[in-house]
């Protein structure tokens, strides 16, 4: 064998002999452009949250509704019965001063002619006064019998029209009549002081604050009227 062969063969053993670089199995090679891809998407998504939307608290909404509900029903329930009381003192009021000017005109009697009977004006202030105690002494106890018993005696809408109707025809009896008696009265005090004329003024003055506790009645009435469901 040649020098030469002998050295084909050393050569061909140390390449057979030398260890070749082979990747460990189960380690897959990632490629750099995929990892590069992975983080732009954990960045985008990072920048970019998806906005999630609020939680409504029903139970907690449930309660400031029923809350604002309840609220409303009791400040109305106070407000109609304000009016209901508002009412009633108007009508024992009225009651009150017509009583006085039924009671004072009617006994102002002093013989001849200071007699009320002997006067057409004061014959028109005693009975428009008893007109008065007669409605308003009605009124009064219709409605303290309502509010003890919560109860009604006439319907909604007959008692709202009964209240608006009447107070206005009352009060305007009432201010006519004060108004008739008033100029009478003046001249009698130019001639004659007596406890006849100061009767007479006193029974006038008593209508005339029956006509005024009247008006008030008449406004309520009327916001009564307006604020209810009968119309």
């Amino acid at each position: 064998m040649s020098d030469s062969d002998h050295g084909n063969q050393l050569t061909t053993k140390q390449h057979v002999g030398s260890p070749t670089m082979t990747q460990p199995a189960g380690h897959d090679h990632q490629d750099p452009a995929s990892e590069s891809d992975i983080g732009n998407s954990r960045t985008g998504f990072i920048a970019n949250p998806v906005d999630t939307p609020d939680v409504v608290d029903v139970e907690n909404l449930h309660k400031v509704t029923k809350s604002e509900v309840s609220d409303k029903i009791v400040r109305r329930w106070k407000r109609e019965d304000l009016i209901k009381k508002g009412s009633l003192a108007t009508s024992v009021m009225a009651f009150l001063f017509s009583l006085l000017a039924f009671i004072i005109m009617a006994s102002d009697k002093h013989g001849d002619w200071k007699q009320f009977d002997k006067w057409p004006e004061y014959r028109y202030v005693l009975a428009v006064a008893i007109l008065s105690t007669l409605y308003a002494g009605g009124q009064t106890l219709r409605q303290v019998h309502e509010l003890r018993t919560r109860k009604t005696l006439l319907q909604q809408r007959t008692s709202a029209f009964l209240n608006f109707f009447g107070d206005q025809i009352m009060a305007y009896l009432l201010i006519s009549a004060a108004s008739a008696a008033i100029p009478q009265t003046n001249r009698l005090f130019q001639y004659l002081d007596s406890a006849f004329t100061e009767a007479a003024a006193a029974a006038i003055s008593m209508a005339f604050l029956a006509f005024l506790s009247l008006a008030v009645s008449t406004m309520i009435s009327g916001y009564k009227l307006s604020t209810s469901q009968v119309l």
